[in-house]
């Protein structure tokens, strides 16, 4: 799902020997740095930490909230409190981008919760003196995912790369999915994307689970995130729970999981009572609609089917939820 507009008369942006790039968006930054486009690439967000690299270039959008301070609770009260009164949790610097001067802007409309809405992008352009592309990448399923791998490879000239790229992932993909159907167990899985109060994973996640072979009963792929009741959890009695808050790293998740672990009916799903929890790197493998979800899709494959699939998880992606607290309680 992808949405191209232009300002005035559409830019011949192939046509550039030096194409300046801005990425609203940490998956698009990835993508193009994917694509050798990382000289390019003028303008980024406050969010854009991979590849490593890209932390040396210049941030035109900032965040009104602290996120790395904040509670999941703190932060949403804000977030709502937000949009009631119609204010952006998202400011672009007008000056940055004024000075970047992009030939393209990479951006959103899927979620303003995540990322700088359309309608700003397209306020702060009026600044520029150019008239640069903007494309909006809005994918909500795993096949959209690379689907916006290939546009952004089209609008950038490096279709090839991007075509490379995305045959690589989907061979990944296939062989997980093609060992996965031949599965009749296919165990209940619950994506628990934000603590306080808690949400249920939505867009690709009930893709990448269903993939790697479970049943996302709570949620289809391509639907939003939603707040769930815990009685629905309970309901749908889960085997596997994977927290992943949105943007959130499995340091923060840690510091905050007492937030879900003291109510009492988290103790009666039998993915608890079993010790099938699990904190997962959302802000690497899940938050983010780009390359890294194929990781993702393995990381559930591999530990809701140990039997089926051994390829071992990047390092520091995954964290059983209960060998974690008995060896805190052994160290005190």
């Amino acid at each position: 799902m992808v949405c191209s507009r232009f300002l005035d008369q559409p830019s011949l942006i192939s046509n550039y020997i030096i194409m300046r790039i801005c990425s609203f968006l940490p998956s698009t930054t990835e993508i193009i740095c994917k694509l050798g486009l990382e000289d390019n690439l003028i303008g980024i967000t406050h969010e854009c930490d991979y590849p490593e690299a890209v932390n040396s270039k210049e941030r035109v959008i900032m965040s009104s909230i602290d996120h790395k301070s904040l509670s999941s609770k703190e932060i949403d009260d804000l977030v709502t409190e937000n949009s009631k009164n119609g204010k952006s949790t998202y400011l672009v610097d007008k000056d940055k981008l004024k000075a970047a001067n992009p030939d393209i802007i990479f951006t959103q409309g899927l979620c303003e919760v995540c990322a700088v809405s359309g309608n700003q992008v397209l306020e702060a352009v009026e600044v520029l003196e150019n008239r640069p592309e903007i494309i909006s990448l809005e994918p909500g399923t795993v096949d959209e995912v690379l689907e916006s791998i290939v546009t952004i490879g089209n609008a950038t000239g490096k279709s090839e790369q991007a075509g490379e790229l995305v045959a690589s992932l989907k061979k990944r993909i296939d062989i997980i999915r093609n060992i996965s159907l031949r599965e009749r167990d296919k165990p209940r899985v619950f994506c628990l994307e934000w603590l306080e109060p808690p949400f249920v994973a939505g867009h690709w996640v009930p893709d990448m689970v269903e993939i790697a072979g479970g049943d996302n009963g709570l949620r289809s792929k391509g639907e939003q995130s939603v707040k769930v009741k815990w009685d629905d959890i309970l309901d749908f009695a889960p085997h596997y729970i994977f927290v992943m808050p949105c943007g959130f790293n499995i340091d923060k998740t840690i510091n905050e999981i007492d937030s879900v672990t003291s109510n009492s009916i988290w103790h009666q799903t039998p993915a608890s009572q079993k010790g099938n929890v699990y904190l997962v790197d959302a802000n690497s493998y899940f938050s983010r609609p780009g390359p890294r979800i194929v990781d993702g899709i393995e990381i559930i494959a591999r530990t809701i089917h140990p039997d089926l699939f051994k390829m071992e998880p990047p390092p520091g992606s995954i964290l059983n939820l209960r060998n974690y607290m008995q060896i805190q309680a052994v160290l005190g």
